[in-house]
Formats: structure tokens, sequence, C-alpha cells
């Protein structure tokens, strides 16, 4: 529940808009063709409050176009060379449900890399520039997320999703550009759903993707995309020995908390007025439609390629949970990682969650639309936000790192 806080701040969590004037817009790491295409699909849209920024945006696509140029004639054939020896470790579930945790998590691992927040940013050519941008201009990165207040920064593990959406690929997130404008066809979550050559694209530029992150860096990767949950066939057909990891947390924390973060990302990254109508629907909706793809797709993984897990265990014993992870995909070697975690833990140790307030009438829907998830995986639809949350401070993580 939301404390009384000075008016600034209310207004803040009303429109969802924390981004500082001077911090980067989200839609800044375009190239131009993705850019185009972008406002050419919501029929340029744009409120007319954002035309200073939707004109600083083309003209950064066009400076990202021309350097995307000379990486590709520094790097292109090594890259084209470059092979993805191991599968990559794919982190699937919905908004909101501990994904980026579980992604720092595994990312601790000296055997894994993941992909910064500049690479996803700047994809057109952060082989270029990373090392010069995130050494003089780092103070463009916010340092705490504003949906969440998790540390955040160029050099963090960041969501995959972001680098295809700078490239100019279908992606439920172009709505966070235009909110309030629904297209002709919907924002492409499902890749099944594409045409065929649209669907080749996406995998050439997926791919092209993944290759350059290994050329850089040539670690098994660990790649975070709630998106991802409703492609594990397509990710199969590219890499069929990939590992999943389905993390899951209580419907009634994830409904307010995914509420909240489109609410953040419209504030902070629409090019219209956000009015968020609908959003409450369209969050129920999604919900269904990407544990349906979920079910799906996880009967196409063998035992030792899908590991499944709850937040609450995760956040009540990180080190048993990470255990068992590690056993059922055979990573091995865990007691190596182990000191790793450990002292990562201990550094978020006072870091603490939201608390939401949701109404009634919300929380009738989601035991009514989300019935079946809240049964499968034990969450009880009589339990009170606030009583959630009381339990959950009271929960203590192994090694003292108080949970939320």
């Amino acid at each position: 529940m939301i404390a009384a806080r000075p008016k600034l701040a209310r207004k803040a969590v009303e429109t969802g808009k924390q981004r500082s004037w001077w911090q980067p817009h989200l839609w800044a790491g375009c190239s131009f063709p993705a850019w185009m295409r972008l406002l050419a699909r919501h029929r340029f849209a744009i409120h007319w409050t954002c035309l200073v920024g939707a004109v600083l945006i083309t003209i950064f696509s066009l400076v990202h176009s021309a350097l995307r140029g000379i990486q590709q004639a520094i790097y292109g054939r090594r890259i084209r060379q470059t092979k993805i020896r191991q599968a990559p470790i794919f982190i699937i579930g919905h908004w909101r449900s501990g994904t980026t945790l579980l992604h720092e998590l595994l990312s601790l691992d000296e055997r894994h890399t993941s992909p910064t927040t500049y690479a996803c940013m700047e994809p057109n050519h952060f082989l270029l520039t990373e090392k010069l941008f995130t050494r003089w201009l780092s103070f463009l990165a916010p340092n705490r997320r504003p949906m969440d207040d998790m540390t955040a920064g160029f050099d963090r593990p960041q969501e995959d999703e972001f680098a295809l959406c700078m490239l100019g690929q279908p992606s439920p997130y172009w709505k966070i550009a235009f909110p309030n404008h629904r297209p002709a066809t919907e924002d492409q979550i499902d890749l099944e759903e594409l045409p065929p050559r649209a669907l080749a694209a996406w995998k050439r530029t997926f791919l092209q993707f993944l290759k350059e992150l290994t050329f850089k860096d040539p670690r098994r990767l660990i790649l975070k995309s709630p998106p991802h949950s409703c492609r594990i066939q397509t990710l199969l057909e590219l890499f069929p020995d990939a590992r999943f990891v389905h993390i899951v947390r209580d419907p009634f924390v994830v409904f307010p908390s995914t509420v909240k973060l489109w609410k953040s990302l419209y504030g902070n990254h629409a090019l219209q007025k956000p009015t968020f109508a609908g959003l409450d629907e369209r969050v129920l909706s999604d919900f269904v439609r990407l544990y349906e793809k979920i079910e799906e797709g996880t009967k196409l993984l063998d035992r030792n390629q899908f590991y499944e897990l709850r937040y609450e265990d995760l956040v009540r014993d990180p080190v048993t949970s990470m255990r068992r992870l590690y056993a059922r995909l055979d990573f091995g070697g865990f007691e190596r990682v182990l000191p790793r975690l450990r002292q990562h833990l201990t550094e978020i140790a006072d870091y603490r969650t939201n608390r939401y307030y949701i109404s009634p009438q919300q929380r009738a829907a989601i035991a009514h639309r989300w019935g079946p998830i809240i049964e499968k995986y034990g969450y009880a639809p009589h339990v009170a936000v606030a009583e959630h949350d009381r339990d959950v401070r009271r929960a203590t993580f192994a090694d003292g790192w108080h949970a939320v």
C-alpha cells in the first residue's frame, strides 16, 4: 500500500513519469529503419508535446545506422565466423515474477555471460562504442529501476527484448511507444503468428545479435525475457539443446506490480500522453496467454532442459533453490559458484520490494481469470496482499538476507 508522500512524488506514481529530462529516451537506441517502422506501424500518432523528442530520436537513429555500418565494416567477417558453441539458458516467466533476480544470480557463474544494458539499448554498435560510452557517459543511465528501485546501470544484465526492439523486430514492447494507439495487428509476443518472411527476419536478427555478444564474450549466454515465454518452440528450432528456467510468483502480487511496470514505462518512454485505459484488462489477458504458451512449449522439452521454481522459495532459501536448479539442468560446479552467490546476497541484503494495494474488484477478477494458475502453483486466493507482504517480510534468506 502506498503511504502518504509529497505532492510531486504522488504525481510520479499516478503518471508513471520518473525519468530525468537529461536521461536518454528508450527509443533513442533505434536504427533509422527500426524507428521509421515503429512510427509507420502506429501511423505517426505522436503527441505534439513529444515532437521535439521524436526529432532528436530521428537524428540519433541516423547516427546509430552509420555506426552500425562502421561496426560491420570492422568486425563483420569475424562475427559471421563466430560460433555459438553452447546453447543459451533462457529465463522465462511473467513480468515482475523475479526474472531479473534470477538473471543476476545465474550471471554470477564465471562460466556464464549476459547481455549488458548498454548492449541491449545500443545493439547497433555496442562492439564499437561500449567501452567509451560506459566509461565517460555512465551518468546517463539511471542507477535505479523506477518500477522497483533495483540497481540499474549500463553494465548490469539486461533483457534482450530491448535489443530486438532497437533493431526493428516486432515486439510487445512497441506498445510502450504508443500505449493509446492499437495498430491493425496486435503487437507480437507469439512468433508463430508472424508471416514466414517476418519470422525468418526475426530469427536472423536474433542470431546476429547473439553472435555479436558471443564474439565479445564466448561464454554461455544467460538470456532473460518474459516474451520468450511464448517462443519456446521457435527458440528450440534455433537451439535444440537450450535450457529453460521458469520462475513463478504469487499472482496477487504480480498483477499490481505489472500494472505499475507498464505505467512506469508508458510514463517515461511513450510518444503520447498515456491514459492507461484498459491496462488492467491487458495485464489480465496477457497473463493467461503467456501461461498457455508456457504449458504448450514445455511439452517439447526434455526433463534436463526445464526447471521451474517459485519466487517465494528462491527468496526464502536461495542457496538450496540454486543448488537444485544446477542439479536439474546438469550444470555442475555449483560449489565453485557458492562463494560469489553468498557475497551477492550479502550485498543486496537491504533490498525491500514494493508493497501494493489491490481493490476487492481486482482481487475477484484475478481469482476468476487466473484461477487455474493460482491453483497449479499452490497460491491461496483468499490471502490478502497485506497478509502476504507481512509473511514475506518475516521470511529470511539463508545467510541472513531478509526477503523482499
